[in-house]
């Protein structure tokens, strides 16, 4: 303790000065992210909060954070109404959860084969595959719409998963992450007696769960927010998924607000659950996969 007293004592003005304010600067710095970080929620809690009003004080101003009269039969109307919220959640379900699964299978495997196995021409038939990124997706629609017209599965949940199931980006993710696994671990698997799928499925895909997190976060707000394959693809009401369920609440003369921001909060309950489980291997995921910005 004395000893570093004396050090402290002993250390230049000018030393102190620079600690000092590189101290502040990251208070400050704290301050303001955290002020940005609460204006960002504004919007969140303005609908949770309308959630509970009636559509009459849902612009009054200034604005009533709190209701007076809480109207949690604004979301049983929402899930046992004329219009019951349940069957797009049901909807959503099915094919995020599909499409997930076999986007994470798909990317692993082809991530795999890009970063593990030799073959010829690997590297071109890679930067072919990824170069499809720069097409923008509104450019297929037609195409796409004309082929599954084609195979008679317009107005199916099954124009919505296969797309789904292939991803360049997802491909490239999990390339990048096996690409940092030693190759050591193969050869000694090799040497074992393991084969191709073996080794994948035993040893080098259990050491990719940070990327395989990411990637399930990424694939899922993706699925689950989706609006315009849906939009365009499906026509019965009973085959919609969330984002086109919640503008029936739109009605000719004028929008239901109360009954569209609970069927919202209700659809932002997964996200928050699935982003909140998997959240302390994102940034571990990222990180080893070179998309740092």
């Amino acid at each position: 303790m004395k000893t570093e007293y004396v050090l402290q004592n002993q250390m230049p003005a000018g030393s102190r000065a620079t600690k000092n304010a590189a101290l502040l600067a990251n208070i400050a710095l704290t301050l303001i992210m955290l002020a940005i970080g609460l204006l960002m929620l504004v919007p969140f809690v303005w609908m949770l909060s309308t959630s509970f009003k009636v559509n009459g004080e849902v612009f009054d101003y200034p604005i009533v954070w709190i209701p007076k009269v809480w109207h949690f039969e604004n979301y049983i109307e929402v899930w046992t109404g004329a219009n019951p919220f349940y069957i797009y959640y049901l909807n959503s379900i099915k094919i995020t959860a599909i499409t997930v699964a076999g986007n994470l299978l798909t990317s692993a495997m082809a991530g795999y084969s890009f970063a593990k196995i030799r073959f010829k021409g690997r590297n071109f038939f890679f930067l072919l595959y990824l170069s499809t990124m720069m097409i923008p997706h509104q450019v297929l629609l037609v195409p796409r719409y004309i082929v599954f017209d084609w195979m008679k599965i317009i107005n199916t949940h099954y124009a919505l998963i296969l797309p789904g199931l292939f991803t360049v980006f997802g491909t490239f993710l999990m390339r990048q992450f096996f690409i940092t696994l030693p190759n050591e671990l193969i050869e000694a698997a090799r040497v074992d007696g393991a084969g191709y799928w073996r080794t994948f499925w035993k040893i080098c895909l259990p050491l990719t769960k940070p990327a395989l997190v990411t990637l399930l976060i990424l694939t899922f707000t993706w699925h689950w927010n989706e609006y315009e394959n849906p939009l365009i693809f499906l026509r019965d009401k009973a085959l919609y998924t969330i984002p086109v369920g919640l503008t029936s609440y739109v009605e000719e003369f004028g929008t239901n607000y109360v009954l569209s921001m609970a069927a919202s909060v209700s659809a932002l309950l997964p996200l928050l659950i699935v982003v909140a489980a998997c959240q302390k291997w994102v940034v571990e995921g990222i990180a080893n996969t070179g998309l740092k910005g």
